[in-house]
């Protein structure tokens, strides 16, 4: 299973629903960089994704976006084989 990175913060709901779709997808270890404990990882979160939202997702080497890219990723039947290195 690849590695999974998330930038997150702990009050964020979508960092929790997709938290929960990576566990439902077999994810056991999800590295989360939390931006609001040190903002420096804010900066390098931006610098990473151009984006300015969390939670930022990365499966392997893929930027695959946000909560709702993750949950579309997952409908499409893409996510399982990113998840498995297959893609």
């Amino acid at each position: 299973m690849q590695n999974v990175v998330m930038y997150a913060t702990g009050y964020c709901p979508y960092c929790q629903r997709a938290e929960m779709l990576l566990q439902q997808r077999g994810v056991e270890n999800i590295e989360k960089i939390r931006i609001d404990v040190d903002r420096t990882k804010r900066d390098e979160m931006i610098e990473r994704t151009g984006r300015r939202t969390v939670p930022q997702i990365y499966i392997g080497d893929t930027h695959v976006g946000g909560s709702d890219d993750l949950a579309a990723l997952d409908r499409a039947g893409k996510l399982l084989p990113l998840l498995n290195g297959e893609a």
